[in-house]
């Protein structure tokens, strides 16, 4: 059954994620731009193609994690994850893995 609530939530969050792409890939190229990097040289560095650079910086979400720490870590840039119960999960992970 179609619930159109629903399709608009499911289109709020999309929206909201294309913003946090768009804006993610902002900040790398300004880090870039002022580390006085060309895309060639962050992506020879990071390991991966100037085009997967290109595409994080113009916010494409199809961008595999792994690629984007490595350009972050050129960078000298943290990912942080970041949640209103992290310390109860870092716990419930911590006691998994004893």
């Amino acid at each position: 059954m179609y619930s159109g609530r629903k399709l608009s939530i499911i289109s709020n969050i999309t929206a909201k994620t294309g913003d946090i792409m768009n804006k993610k890939g902002k900040l790398i190229r300004c880090h870039r731009k002022k580390s006085g990097l060309t895309q060639k040289e962050v992506a020879d560095l990071a390991g991966v193609g100037k085009s997967v650079v290109f595409d994080v910086e113009h916010g494409k979400s199809t961008v595999q994690f792994d690629s984007l720490r490595k350009i972050c870590d050129v960078l000298n840039i943290t990912i942080t994850l970041n949640s209103p119960i992290m310390e109860q999960c870092l716990k419930e992970v911590d006691h998994e893995n004893s």
